[in-house]
């Protein structure tokens, strides 16, 4: 699998795999897997040379992390990348009070708090660390910190300030210590991730969703700005959800929810012209962010070692250059848009 080796503005090397793996199905999202499904998957993707891990507190509530601690046991830490998240600590709680109930199964009975301050950052870090068994992370991401989480501006905009007050400056005293080498944030919506590059001094940031075949939005502002400052993105949500993975179908979803009339349409547009030359949607969904140069890794899921493979497959197809070239002629693709 191909790396790309970025340094941080921190000055910190990191080589992260093109193609990395996306643990929240490991925290039991959506359905259960067993421990065996869990192994099964993970040894497909170590196998697979994907060497860039995502995880965070609140998948499975602790039981990602867990997972995660049996399989990387005996790893060289060299030979890995891991990310993980602070803005949520958890505590034990009655089974009717547990977060996520309808979206995470089987996992333990806690509870997640929102704490966004430097003692928070602390606490969730060390539990974290307890939870893989390790004693650094490459990267340390603020959870969440947008809209879509915490239901409005207002509401976004206090844990944004408590952040900045308190949790900024535990993550950026954890990189001088050396306990992390690279701190961002991981969050749904480009502008609060602009807000914050220009607040502090930040090394990457993961972006689930808004940049993709269908949406370019973020090339107005924030992405020139990660390109100039030499920020590095991390990018989840590639297929918007599941409609550049499955096409223009009744039922494609889009974040999150059934896809809207006008969604559909477009996506029927871009599936028209992949048609022509022969390449699949959700070849070239994968593939197009990935030529921005800010871009270091995408991270879409899998759950059985079958998705693994058809992710190596599907990111390792030829497109070809007049696809891109239809694609921006066409008004699918921003003309800005870096293509490969």
């Amino acid at each position: 699998m191909k790396r790309k080796l970025f340094k941080a503005p921190s000055g910190a090397n990191i080589s992260f795999t093109q193609l990395g793996f996306g643990s929240a199905p490991l925290g039991n999202l959506y359905s259960a897997m067993t421990e065996k499904q869990a192994t099964d998957v993970l040894d497909a993707m170590w196998k697979a040379g994907l060497r860039y891990i995502d995880t965070a507190p609140l998948y499975g509530l602790g039981l990602s992390e867990t997972r995660l601690n049996h399989f990387l046991r005996g790893k060289k830490r060299n030979d890995y990348v891991l990310s993980t998240k602070i803005g949520r600590l958890l505590e034990p709680c009655a089974p009717s009070e547990r977060t996520g109930i309808g979206k995470f199964f089987d996992c333990p009975s806690r509870k997640q708090i929102y704490d966004y301050t430097y003692d928070g950052v602390m606490r969730s870090l060390e539990a974290s660390l307890e939870r893989l068994g390790l004693d650094s992370i490459d990267v340390l991401f603020a959870h969440d910190l947008d809209v879509y989480t915490h239901g409005s501006e207002e509401a976004r905009d206090h844990y944004v300030k408590i952040f900045m007050d308190g949790g900024y400056k535990a993550m950026i005293n954890l990189r001088d210590q050396k306990v992390i080498k690279a701190i961002g944030a991981g969050i749904n919506e480009w502008q609060v991730a602009e807000t914050l590059a220009r607040a502090g001094d930040f090394d990457t940031f993961l972006l689930a969703g808004r940049y993709t075949l269908l949406e370019q939005e973020s090339l107005n502002s924030f992405l020139p700005l990660c390109e100039k400052r030499g920020i590095g993105i991390v990018l989840g949500g590639v297929y918007n959800s599941g409609i550049l993975a499955v096409g223009a179908k009744k039922g494609a979803m889009y974040n999150y929810d059934p896809a809207p009339k006008a969604i559909l349409e477009r996506v029927a547009k871009i599936e028209a012209v992949c048609k022509k030359h022969k390449v699949k949607l959700p070849e070239a969904a994968l593939q197009f962010p990935l030529a921005h140069p800010s871009v270091v890794s995408v991270i879409p899921g899998a759950t059985t070692p079958a998705q693994v493979a058809f992710n190596i497959k599907t990111v390792s197809k030829k497109i070809p250059k007049a696809l891109w070239k239809d694609l921006k002629a066409a008004g699918l693709v921003d003309e800005r848009a870096k293509v490969s």
